[in-house]
C-alpha cells in the first residue's frame, strides 16, 4: 500500500508540473510564411506617358489671305502631292477712305500725264533717229565722191549712234511710266471689282498635301482671313508613334537610350514592347499636384510592337510605360514583406522547426513586393512575411495557411 501510495503521489507531481508547462508555455504566433527563391528579376521606374506622331508636318498659309472651307477633316488619309489639304484666295483689297482715295486718284492722273509726256519723247527719240539715219545715209554717198571729208561722216555716224540710244532709253521710260500708272491704278481696285466666279485654279492657290498621313488636326473648318505662316492643319503618320513621358531627374540619370520599356493601360489586352530612344540631356521644373517643384527630364520612346497589334492607338493618347534600369536572370529574391530594419541594416526571421531566427541580410536591388538577397541566407529558406510585435528571435511559431 505505501508502494502505491508513493507511486500515485509520484505521478500526481508529473502531472501538476505538466499543467503548470502547459499553462504557462505560451501558444505559438501564427504567422504567414513564404521561401526565398531565385529567379528573373526586373527593377523598373514608372510614369504615364503620352504618344505623338514622330514627325509631324505642320501646314501653314503660304500668303495673307482666305483660307476656303477646309477639304479634309481630322482623321482623313491623304497622300503627298495627290490629295487637295487648303485652298487660300489672296486678300481682297480694303476699302479706301475719302482722303485716301483722293490721294489715289491724283496718283493715277499724275502717272498718266508722265506717260504721256514719255510718249512724246519717245515719238521725238523715233524721229530724231531717222533724221540721224537719214543724214548718216546721205554723208556717206558724199564721202564715197570725195565731196565731204571723212571727219563729217564719223560727225553723222555718232550722231546715229545717239540718237538709237535715246530712242531706247525713251522706251524705257515710257514702260517704267505705264508700270507706274498701273501700280497707280490699282490702288483703286476695290474688294466689289474681284471677280468671285473665278476658278479656284486662276484666282487662289492650292495646297497639296506635303506628306503622306492621317490628318490629325484641322484649326478651323469655316472659311477665314488669315495672316502668312498661320497654321492650317497637322499631318502624321499613326504608324510611327513614338511615346513621350517626364520621369525625375533621380530616376532619369539611371535610364540610358536603350533600355526595354513595357507600355500597359493603353486600352489594349495586352503589353506593348518599346525602348528608349532618347533622354533629354536638360531638365525642366515642374510644379506636382501637391505644389512641389520638381525636376524632371523629357524620355523618347519608340515602339516595338508593330503597327497592327496596337491598333486603334493615335496621337496624344495616355499610356503607363515602365522601363527597365536593371535586370537578372537568376537572382535570389525574398519577399520585401519579410523584411524589416535592424542595426542600421536589414534582417528577416527565417523559420528553423517552427522557430524564428533573426537573420541579418544584404539587400541589393528592390522592385514591387520582391528584394534581391546578396548574402545572409539560403536558396528555399522559409521566412515570415509580416512579423508583428509578437513575433521574436526563439518565437513558436505556425503558418498561419495550416488553420
Amino acid at each position: 500500500m505505501r508502494i502505491w501510495g508513493k507511486l500515485a503521489g509520484g505521478i500526481g507531481v508529473v502531472a501538476v508540473a505538466g499543467a503548470l508547462w502547459w499553462a504557462l508555455t505560451p501558444d505559438p504566433v501564427a504567422v504567414d510564411m513564404a521561401q526565398v527563391s531565385r529567379g528573373p528579376m526586373e527593377v523598373t521606374v514608372a510614369a504615364d506617358g503620352v504618344t505623338r506622331t514622330r514627325d509631324p508636318y505642320l501646314v501653314t498659309a503660304p500668303i495673307t489671305g482666305t483660307t476656303m472651307r477646309s477639304p479634309v477633316e481630322v482623321g482623313d488619309r491623304v497622300l503627298r502631292g495627290e490629295t487637295l489639304v487648303a485652298v487660300m484666295r489672296p486678300a481682297t483689297p480694303a476699302l479706301l477712305d475719302a482722303r485716301s482715295r483722293l490721294q489715289a486718284e491724283a496718283a493715277v492722273t499724275e502717272a498718266e500725264a508722265a506717260l504721256r509726256v514719255a510718249e512724246f519723247n519717245l515719238e521725238r527719240a523715233q524721229a530724231d533717229l531717222e533724221h540721224a539715219e537719214a543724214t548718216l545715209a546721205r554723208n556717206r554717198e558724199l564721202a564715197v565722191r570725195g565731196i565731204i571729208p571723212q571727219r563729217v561722216l564719223e560727225d553723222a555716224q555718232t550722231a546715229a549712234r545717239t540718237a538709237r540710244t535715246a530712242l531706247e532709253a525713251a522706251q524705257s521710260q515710257r514702260d517704267l511710266q505705264r508700270a507706274t500708272l498701273a501700280r497707280a491704278e490699282a490702288q483703286l481696285v476695290t474688294p466689289e471689282m474681284i471677280d468671285p466666279e473665278r476658278d479656284p485654279g486662276e484666282c487662289c492657290v492650292q495646297i497639296s498635301a506635303p506628306t503622306s498621313g492621317t490628318v490629325l488636326e484641322v484649326e478651323n473648318m469655316s472659311a477665314r482671313l488669315v495672316q502668312a505662316g498661320a497654321p492650317l492643319l497637322t499631318i502624321g503618320d499613326l504608324d510611327a508613334l513614338e511615346i513621350e513621358l517626364d520621369l525625375l531627374s533621380t530616376d532619369a540619370v539611371r535610364v540610358r537610350p536603350g533600355a526595354r520599356a513595357y507600355i500597359e493601360r493603353w486600352g489594349g489586352d495586352t503589353v506593348l514592347d518599346a525602348h528608349v530612344r532618347r533622354v533629354d540631356p536638360a531638365a525642366f521644373t515642374k510644379v506636382s499636384a501637391l505644389g512641389i517643384e520638381e525636376q524632371r527630364v523629357r524620355v523618347i520612346l519608340d515602339f516595338d510592337t508593330p503597327a497592327a497589334e496596337r491598333a486603334g492607338l493615335g496621337e496624344r493618347f495616355r499610356v503607363f510605360v515602365r522601363v527597365v534600369i536593371w535586370d537578372g536572370d537568376d537572382v535570389l529574391q525574398i519577399p520585401q514583406s519579410a523584411l524589416f530594419r535592424h542595426d542600421g541594416g536589414w534582417a528577416a526571421f527565417r523559420v528553423e522547426n517552427g522557430t524564428a531566427r533573426l537573420t541579418p541580410l544584404q539587400i541589393g536591388q528592390r522592385q514591387g513586393e520582391m528584394a534581391e538577397v546578396l548574402s545572409g541566407i539560403e536558396n528555399g529558406a522559409t521566412v515570415v512575411t509580416f512579423p508583428g510585435t509578437r513575433v521574436d528571435d526563439g518565437a513558436a511559431l505556425r503558418d498561419r495557411g495550416d488553420d
